[in-house]
C-alpha cells in the first residue's frame, strides 16, 4: 500500500465512478445468484465472466497470490475466503467482496502491485435461503455501521470520525469490530493510503484530515461475538480469518469520494 494519500482529478474521478458502478453491478449480480446449491467456485466465475463482459477487470484476480476473482467468505470466515467446492446451504451467510478495474490492468511480477486503470471495491453480507433472525441483525447492523460512519466523511473532518461512527453504531448494538483488518484509500490501486480503521484508539491520533478528491474504502467487518480473530492457512498460504469463537461475522463495504459536500458513493448501480 502506498503511503502517499493520492487526490484524484476531475477526470480520474469520472474514471472512478465508472469502475465504481461497474464494481456495484457485479456484487448486485452475485447477490441475484445466490441460492442454496450453487458452490462458490460457479459464483466466483459468474462474476468474473460479468465484469469481463462489461469492460473491467476483477481487481481481485490473483492480487496477491490470490485464487480467485471475488473473495466469498461463508458464516464464521470474516474476509479473504477462496472459492471452492463449497455448495451454499439454506441458513447461511455469505459475503462477497468484489473489485473492478477500468483499464490497462496488470500486476507485477511478483504478483503483489496492480498498476494501471482506476478500480471500485464494495462487499455486501447476502443470506442463503430462509436465515436466523440473529444472522438478519447482524447483516443489517453491520450496513448500518457503514452509514453511520459515512456521515461523518465530510471534508474538515478526520478519518477517525468515520471510524468513531461505524465503531459506535455497531457496539450499541452488541457487535464487536475486527482490529486486524481495515478500510483503505482506493484509486489506481487498489489499496492505497490511508487506512480507515473500523474502531478508534487514542495511541492512533484523529487520523489523516478529509479533503476533497479523497477515494476510501469503508469496510465494517462485525462479529456477533467477540473481536478476536482465528486464522485458517490455505495449502498454498493463502490466510482466512475466522471469528474465534466460531461466530458468525458480516461484511459491508462501499467506496466513497469526499466532496465540499455529502460524500459520494461511487460503488452504486444506478446513473
Amino acid at each position: 500500500m502506498s503511503e502517499q494519500i493520492i487526490i484524484k482529478s476531475p477526470h480520474e474521478i469520472e474514471l472512478m465512478r465508472k469502475a465504481g458502478r461497474l464494481t456495484a453491478q457485479a456484487r448486485a449480480y452475485a447477490g441475484s445468484l445466490i441460492r442454496p446449491g450453487i458452490t462458490t467456485r460457479e459464483l466466483d466465475e459468474a462474476i468474473f465472466k460479468f465484469i469481463r463482459k462489461h469492460g473491467g477487470y476483477p481487481s481481485f484476480y490473483h492480487l496477491y497470490g490470490f485464487k480467485g476473482s471475488a473473495c466469498i467468505s461463508i458464516n464464521d470466515e470474516i474476509i479473504h475466503g477462496v472459492p471452492g467446492k463449497y455448495r451454499l446451504k439454506e441458513g447461511d451467510i455469505v459475503s462477497v467482496d468484489v473489485g473492478a478495474c477500468i483499464g490497462d490492468y496488470h500486476l507485477n511480477a511478483n504478483k503483489c502491485v496492480d498498476r494501471g486503470g482506476w478500480h471500485g471495491d464494495c462487499c455486501a453480507t447476502f443470506p442463503v435461503g430462509k436465515i436466523s433472525e440473529e444472522a438478519q441483525r447482524l447483516i443489517d447492523a453491520t450496513e448500518g455501521s457503514f452509514w453511520n460512519g459515512i456521515q461523518y466523511a465530510k471534508a474538515g473532518n478526520h478519518v477517525s470520525d468515520i471510524s468513531r461512527g461505524v465503531q459506535e453504531y455497531a457496539e450499541s448494538h452488541g457487535y464487536s469490530l475486527v482490529r486486524e483488518y481495515t478500510g483503505h484509500g482506493v484509486g489506481a490501486s487498489v489499496h492505497e493510503a490511508p487506512e480507515v480503521p473500523n474502531y478508534v484508539e487514542r495511541r492512533q491520533g484523529r487520523g489523516p484530515v478529509l479533503v476533497p478528491g479523497m477515494v476510501l474504502a469503508v469496510e465494517p467487518m462485525v462479529n456477533a461475538g467477540s473481536a478476536a480473530i482465528r486464522n485458517r492457512t490455505m495449502p498454498d498460504g493463502w490466510v482466512v480469518p475466522l471469528t474465534a469463537d466460531g461466530k458468525l461475522a458480516a461484511h459491508y463495504e462501499n467506496t466513497i469520494l469526499i466532496t465540499n459536500g455529502e460524500p459520494e458513493i461511487l460503488t452504486r448501480c444506478e446513473d
